[in-house]
């Protein structure tokens, strides 16, 4: 679960770009005149095409619209580069050489930009300026041991932002007011209030914070002077589809996604004098998944829903023209990633499910689009396979939603099949380009990513049916996809295997030692295997996450028997198959401790492991040169067990 309001777009820069025009039009002939594409012509795409770095990823207008920043590797090391709109004057204008810059964005002044990095995956964000033109960084936040957050970024304060700070109490974050010219910082507010989030106006004040009740659910409180008063509560089962999104301009409506009296969230907008509130967009079945937010009206001009595509539903009548222009520009689904002041120029990604992520600028006025770059051009030269939605009922009757990707040139029968869990696991997989299905797809084996109860996207009857149910109905879903796979005849029942990371990992965990009948071999990366010391050694700021665990895990002194008959490393004795277990040595959210103390039961009872440890990694492996390694491993592995191609 991320909790910071600017993140890293870590899918396009893991994925990235598209088919040229010809590619598509040569595919859709094939498929036309049935002409097969055989096995044995699908050529092996080498893991540094599809794990390495991308090329271009992430680009970003300056308020102006004069510059165009974006991430690309500068040293084999990925960083922020600057160009001018229209120019090929393309520079790096940072120089990191560790994990790589991730997440950055313009300062409201359009001088800076603004980017955070951790120290080796410890997740203790510090906040970085950098001019444009290029130029030594001012570290904004030079606090060792410290996790900075970005609270709000305003146009009304070019040389101001708002940044939280657990410096005084590393469990509740501060807000300071932060002078990007020379660092200075300023106490805005002092959390005494427990709140786990704030949101600002747009002169950059402070007004809401959201604070967790004991039940799991949260009191959004709204600032009074010096004084808070309650302005909305909602219960453990709306905690995870309700929240504020953004004030309007003159700050009287309050714009938020809730589904309170509802089964899927909405967008609301909140009369703030009347306490009145009306909806402007909903559907049935699915949550609100994204917005497009009108750079200085800040009004909510359209929202999009995550099916089995991404579709948008448009608010402002006036952007309609180009909601449909933008969907005739590219076949994949497409995301506005960024707006000049003026409005006048936007910046489209687009992802599909056969080629990298690609993005375009368009221009409002002419309503046309201009190819920018793609995000790993050596792709488009690459068969890729498709990825198809799928759908399958659980034992209990629930419908389960996923995705299927199978590998080209193979009559899909008796397949060597990978689950690919996701984490979160309040998330969701999505359709479009996943570097991980294409590259198991590729080695010749179908990857089923199934979106089990507890998953994001599908209301909130469906996220809360996994309540307690870690290991448990969650993990019946992913055994009933691979029953479910096996009775169409597509997998082949001894050559499956379990994968994942963070919940992934747990759920693979789950699976080798619970049903262990089911897998011929697992890989694990960063999950808990332990879910009592997993929780209890959760970072101190994630206090304000307790009351949401205790509902929807357990409490680990209330309910530590329920939970170990949860947790796989009191099953060792039931394993099977051979695991790999993965690992980065700084992870703050799943203690490195976990996968240890599997690894030694694991030993210590003469079963298969494999073990591999990054000592500068955390969650996840940023280096290109860990994660080639990690899926180098995996891949070897992989076709030890399975019997697929691997990569030498």
């Amino acid at each position: 679960m991320t909790l910071h309001r600017f993140h890293a777009d870590t899918r396009a820069i893991s994925a990235s770009a598209r088919w040229p025009v010809l590619g598509l039009a040569a595919l859709a002939v094939l498929v036309t005149i049935g002409v097969a594409v055989h096995a044995a012509d699908v050529p092996l795409i080498p893991r540094e095409v599809i794990f390495g770095n991308p090329e271009r990823v992430g680009p970003q207008l300056s308020p102006d619209g004069k510059l165009m920043a974006y991430v690309a590797p500068e040293g084999g090391v990925l960083n922020v580069w600057v160009r001018t709109v229209g120019k090929e004057d393309d520079r790096a204008i940072t120089h990191d050489r560790g994990r790589g810059i991730m997440g950055y964005f313009w300062a409201p002044n359009g001088q800076q930009i603004l980017y955070v990095q951790d120290k080796d995956g410890d997740e203790n964000w510090r906040v970085f300026a950098v001019p444009a033109a290029g130029g030594e960084a001012i570290d904004l936040t030079p606090l060792s041991g410290v996790q900075a957050q970005i609270v709000a970024v305003e146009l009304s304060h070019p040389d101001e932002i708002l940044v939280s700070l657990n410096d005084r109490d590393p469990r509740w974050h501060d807000v300071y007011r932060v002078d990007l010219r020379n660092g200075q910082r300023t106490l805005e507010v002092r959390n005494d209030i427990s709140a786990a989030g704030w949101l600002a106006d747009h002169d950059l004040r402070i007004r809401l914070a959201r604070v967790p009740r004991p039940d799991g659910g949260f009191t959004l409180k709204e600032r009074v002077g010096s004084e808070w008063k309650v302005l909305l509560e909602w219960g453990s089962d709306d905690a995870l589809t309700t929240g504020p999104v953004e004030f309007s301009k003159d700050g009287k409506t309050l714009y938020l996604i809730s589904s309170v009296g509802a089964n899927a969230a909405q967008l609301r907008a909140m009369d703030l004098a009347a306490g009145s509130e009306i909806v402007l967009a909903s559907d049935p079945a699915y949550d609100v998944s994204g917005a497009t937010v009108h750079p200085t009206t800040y009004e909510i001009q359209a929202v999009s829903f995550t099916k089995d595509r991404t579709e948008w539903k448009v608010l402002d009548p006036s952007l309609q023209p180009d909601i449909d222009a933008l969907g005739k520009l590219n076949p994949g689904d497409f995301y506005i990633v960024d707006r000049d002041r003026a409005d006048r120029t936007w910046l489209i990604a687009y992802t599909q499910d056969r080629g990298p992520v690609v993005y375009y600028s368009y221009d409002r006025a002419s309503r046309k689009g201009t190819f920018l770059f793609s995000a790993r051009p050596a792709l488009e030269k690459c068969i890729l396979a498709e990825m198809k939605p799928v759908t399958f009922k659980a034992r209990d009757g629930l419908t389960i939603h996923g995705l299927l990707t199978l590998p080209v040139g193979i009559q899909p029968k008796n397949l060597p099949v990978v689950l690919n869990v996701h984490g979160g696991p309040w998330a969701r997989d999505t359709w479009g380009y996943d570097p991980e299905a294409q590259w198991l797809a590729n080695r010749g084996y179908a990857c089923l990513q199934v979106n089990f109860r507890g998953s994001t996207g599908y209301g909130k009857e469906f996220i809360n049916a996994g309540d307690r149910e870690w290991g448990g109905k969650m993990q019946d879903d992913l055994s009933d996809g691979v029953h479910w796979l096996i009775a169409q005849g597509t997998a082949d029942p001894k050559r499956v295997a379990i994968y994942g990371g963070s919940y992934g990992g747990y759920a693979t965990l789950v699976g080798m030692t619970m049903t262990p009948e089911l897998y011929a071999c697992g890989i694990s990366m960063v999950g808990p295997s332990n879910l009592v010391s997993f929780i209890n050694t959760i970072p101190p700021y994630w206090e304000s996450m307790k009351s949401v665990f205790d509902k929807r895990l357990g409490n680990p002194e209330k309910d530590a028997e329920f939970l170990k008959s949860r947790s796989p490393l009191f099953y060792i004795d039931q394993v099977r198959a051979p695991l790999f277990i993965a690992q980065g040595a700084n992870d703050p959210r799943v203690n490195r401790e976990e996968s240890i103390q599997i690894r030694d039961a694991l030993q210590k009872a003469g079963k298969a492991v494999e073990y591999l440890e990054f000592d500068n990694e955390g969650h996840g492996f940023a280096r290109p040169e860990n994660r080639l390694k990690f899926y180098a491993q995996s891949e070897a592995f992989l076709a030890k067990h399975l019997g697929g191609r691997a990569e030498l």
